[in-house]
This record gives C-alpha cells, sequence and structure tokens, in this order.
C-alpha cells in the first residue's frame, strides 16, 4: 500500500530538480521552480481547502526549512483545520499581534527619559531632573536598561540597589522609589503588566533591612535613638536661642535651613501648627507640620523675647545661623553628631519602636524628591 503521508525522503528533497509540485502528504507539497538563473528553487507549501476553495500557505525555502520542520508546520496547520481554522488567517493574526507588542514595547532606559520628561515641568529645579537621570544612569542603566520595561522584575531591582543598600542607603533608597514610579507609569501606559518589584511594603521589605539598620551616611552622623531623652534633658538646661532651635527641629523632625528660616506668619497658634510654605521647601510643596505641647512652649517663650520677623532670631535682624548649631553641639561635647542627623534619629525610632506607615515617615520627613 502506497504511503498517505511522509513520501518524500531527504534525499529526494535534495536531487529533484524538474520544476512541478512533489506531494509528501497531509497537504505538505515541496515546489520546485526555475529562477532566473535556471537554478531550481525549492520550497515548502501547504495547501487545503476552505469553503471548496483551495489556499495555498507558503512554509519557507528548502533552504531554511529541512524536511523534519516543513512536516512540523503542516502538522501545526492541519491541527488548526481540525478546529475549523484558517491556517492564513491565523498567521496573520499571530504576526499581527506580535507586531503590536513589538510597537508598545519600551526599555526601562526609554520608559526613563519619558517619566523625566513628562514630569519635569513639575518639577521646581533642574537639578532635580538631572539627579534622577544621573541615579538611573549610574545604578539602573547598566543592570536592565537595555531590557524590556517588562521584564524588569525583584531580582533586576536587587541587582540595581543591594550593592549600595548598607553603603549608600539614602541613595539607594531615592533609586529604589525612582525605579518604583517609573514602572508604575508604564504600567499605567501599557508598557508592562504585573505587580510592581520595586515596592517595599510586604515585598522587598522582606529582602532588605530597613535602611534605619544599616550603616549611616558618614556626613550627617545621627544620634542612637536610646540617647534621645539625655540628649534632649541636657538640651533644655542650655537658656540660648540656638538651644531652642535645635529642640524645636529635633521635635518637628524639620531640616535645619526650614527652623532657622521659620518667621512667624508661618506659625498658627490657634491651630498648634506650622506651615512652611512651597518656596522653603526643596520638594516645592508647602509643608504642614503639627506642633506637640513642648513645641508650643518653644514658640510662646520666643514670642516674649521676639527681636524680628525670624523665630530664632540672630544679630542684626537676621535668622540664626547654621554655624551656631554646631558651635551649639560643640560647647556639649556632642561633636559626634550632627543637627541635621536628628532627622535620622526620627527614622530609626519610628521604624523600630513604632508600627506607623512608611507613607507617614515620609511625608512628616518631607523628602526632597517624589
Amino acid at each position: 500500500m502506497a504511503r498517505t503521508i511522509n513520501r518524500l525522503s531527504y534525499r529526494k528533497v535534495e536531487t529533484l530538480k524538474a520544476p512541478g509540485m512533489y506531494g509528501d502528504g497531509g497537504g505538505l507539497c515541496l515546489q520546485v521552480t526555475n529562477g532566473s538563473d535556471s537554478t531550481p528553487r525549492k520550497s515548502w507549501l501547504f495547501r487545503y481547502a476552505v469553503a471548496g476553495r483551495e489556499r495555498q500557505m507558503g512554509l519557507g525555502p528548502v533552504s531554511d526549512v529541512p524536511l523534519a520542520d516543513a512536516r512540523e508546520r503542516a502538522s501545526v496547520a492541519r491541527e488548526l483545520r481540525r478546529a475549523g481554522k484558517d491556517p492564513i488567517v491565523e498567521r496573520e493574526a499571530s504576526r499581527m499581534q506580535a507586531s503590536s507588542v513589538a510597537t508598545k514595547s519600551m526599555s526601562f532606559d526609554e520608559c526613563a527619559k519619558a517619566y523625566i520628561a513628562a514630569h519635569r515641568a513639575g518639577w521646581r529645579s533642574v537639578k532635580h531632573a538631572s539627579q534622577w537621570s544621573a541615579t538611573i544612569e549610574t545604578y539602573c542603566s547598566p543592570v536592565f536598561g537595555k531590557f524590556s520595561v517588562q521584564l524588569v522584575d525583584a531580582g533586576l531591582v536587587m541587582k540595581a540597589i543591594e550593592p549600595i543598600w548598607a553603603t549608600k542607603p539614602e541613595t539607594a533608597t531615592r533609586v529604589r522609589g525612582r525605579i518604583e514610579r517609573i514602572l508604575d507609569w508604564a504600567k499605567v501606559r501599557g508598557f508592562r503588566d504585573g505587580e510592581n518589584p520595586a515596592r517595599w511594603r510586604g515585598h522587598l521589605d522582606h529582602l532588605l533591612p530597613a535602611r534605619g539598620k544599616v550603616r549611616r551616611v558618614k556626613h550627617h552622623p545621627a544620634l542612637p535613638y536610646p540617647e534621645i531623652s539625655t540628649f534632649m534633658a541636657a538640651l533644655r538646661g542650655r537658656d540660648a536661642v540656638a538651644a531652642r532651635a535645635l529642640e524645636f527641629a529635633i521635635l518637628t523632625a524639620a531640616r535645619t535651613n526650614e527652623v532657622l528660616g521659620a518667621t512667624w506668619s508661618e506659625i498658627d497658634l490657634d491651630n498648634r501648627v506650622w506651615i512652611i510654605p512651597a518656596e522653603r521647601m526643596k520638594a516645592g510643596r508647602e509643608h504642614r507640620v503639627p506642633l506637640g505641647e513642648r513645641a508650643i512652649e518653644i514658640i510662646r517663650g520666643m514670642m516674649a523675647k521676639k527681636q524680628n520677623d525670624h523665630v530664632f532670631y540672630g544679630d542684626r535682624r537676621a535668622a540664626l545661623s547654621n554655624m551656631s548649631l554646631l558651635m551649639l553641639l560643640r560647647r556639649m561635647g556632642r561633636k559626634d553628631v550632627t543637627a541635621h542627623g536628628f532627622r535620622s534619629t526620627f527614622r530609626d525610632w519610628v521604624e523600630e519602636q513604632t508600627d506607623t506607615p512608611r507613607a507617614v515617615v515620609e511625608m512628616a520627613l518631607a523628602p526632597s524628591y517624589r
């Protein structure tokens, strides 16, 4: 009995030269034609009928598709026919889908540039945009910048930030946050789906230690929070404007410049809040600080000795200087800490001793990035 399928042999496919159509069975045919130089050209066709009309689907030239591969492609086409589908229509639909995916595909670096461009107008300074670009180029681009943004996963995020998590915790935190924002942007724009692998709570917080538990940045030495009570008692024992300014800064977890630049127009005693205008904040957004009992006492005490528009006044109707706080710490014998470092003390205490959500902590500290 003659074979109904797999009629051709590898040798026959190689040696056939006469133009014509040679069936292998099951709809698979070898088509031989003469080229312009009379050299035989061989290609594969899958022949079938739809509604009584013959269709021919090319499966590729013999030079690229050997006999075994041609049979496999024909087998897939027969499965489609058994399912009542047209193989040519299905192939075109698949190509269109692949083309659509390719059109929507963007690398992480491309998404980062688009994100920065979209948000640049809302950032207060050119420097802020430059910092974004610099951190992405330094820590992300070498690791996964050229990857499709869809392929960025927790492993790649960790590869970018883990090496600097202990040595540069502030920078690492910013990089993580910026990756998270870029991936969120990419998801909204339709360039990726799934969970954000750079999110902290319930994800990276299981893989990395809290920032407060790693080595602190050297240029802002911080006081360990178990020692804060003793330090505050010593600070309250000093009768000086600088002492009150530093105490107020510690109680409000504010930056030194924000405290020293505070004016009476920013203080709302009726509502017990300090309203720092956007132009005095690094992030360019108004910041409201609730004032506790001791902070109110400090404000009332300074009001009784009011000298000028500044709450913490210096000489010649000016604000107190940064140097005054540094000298105060030196007189207290504390060369091991800085005024700015008390913000880290606050963060460490919150993260290790309370269940305060991270978003609330960030809001209290009013970070300079978004």
